[in-house]
């Protein structure tokens, strides 16, 4: 089976275990001189607008993710970011989503990836739910590991 597809099947199998109404995972690709985040798999999506999403580190929730290497715990939306600046935020406006929580998937000691669950209703996304999301990221997915330190 390839890579994708078992990107694909494990963020099936996390949406339906905890219940959230959009999953997705954002990969790191180099570009020159610096990185960029894209949207490469989703579960639960609305329509495929997520894959033209293209993220500098420290822009939109996987970006700040991948720069920080922490979770962004986002149980309402309208309290954290505010109407004025949801542009700055597209996949959460493009999916709809309320509620969310968005955690760094590491490979080889740096962050490659970003997991993103979320809810299209406020108050969904909790802390054990937080939890859990981070469980499931420092299991490693598809080729990534999922470690945090290198292994000596």
């Amino acid at each position: 089976m390839n890579n994708s597809a078992n990107y694909q099947r494990e963020l099936d199998g996390i949406r339906e275990t905890f219940g959230y109404d959009f999953i997705a995972l954002a990969l790191v690709e180099p570009a020159e001189h610096q990185y960029v985040i894209k949207w490469k798999y989703a579960a639960g999506n609305r329509n495929e607008r997520f894959r033209r999403i293209v993220l500098k580190s420290g822009k939109g929730i996987a970006g700040i993710v991948f720069k920080t290497g922490k979770p962004v715990f986002i149980p309402s939306v309208r309290d954290y970011v505010g109407a004025d600046s949801l542009f700055n935020y597209p996949i959460v406006q493009s999916e709809k989503l309320e509620s969310l929580g968005a955690v760094p998937i590491w490979n080889e000691a740096r962050v490659a990836g970003v997991l993103l669950g979320g809810f299209r209703q406020e108050g969904r996304m909790t802390p054990e739910l937080m939890y859990s999301l981070n469980r499931a990221a420092r299991q490693g997915m598809g080729e990534l590991d999922g470690r945090e330190v290198m292994q000596r």
